[in-house]
């Protein structure tokens, strides 16, 4: 992904709010399924991580990013910006 790219998606993310939250139940199999159906419809979304540490989140996005083969635009506190472009779309 190019610098420029990532940019843009930013630039377009910040009128974004999350579409998918995590429970207190952390990230579970239901999750991911409705993370990877908000990237088929959507490309670009937003991912609220309800854990109260740094390192949790962390370990939280990654484990998405590595889930749903999206691109990790950005982590600003509790919110993830993941992009997936929609090879279908055309």
């Amino acid at each position: 992904m190019t610098p420029e790219l990532k940019k843009f998606l930013k630039a377009r993310a910040q009128a974004l709010k999350p579409v998918v939250m995590t429970g207190q139940h952390g990230l579970t199999p239901t999750v991911l399924n409705e993370i990877n159906l908000a990237l088929d419809h959507h490309e670009l979304v937003k991912v609220r991580l309800n854990a109260a540490e740094r390192e949790d989140r962390k370990a939280m996005a990654e484990a998405i990013r590595a889930d749903t083969a999206a691109e990790l635009i950005q982590a600003i506190g509790h919110v993830i910006t993941l992009y997936r472009k929609n090879l279908s779309k055309g």
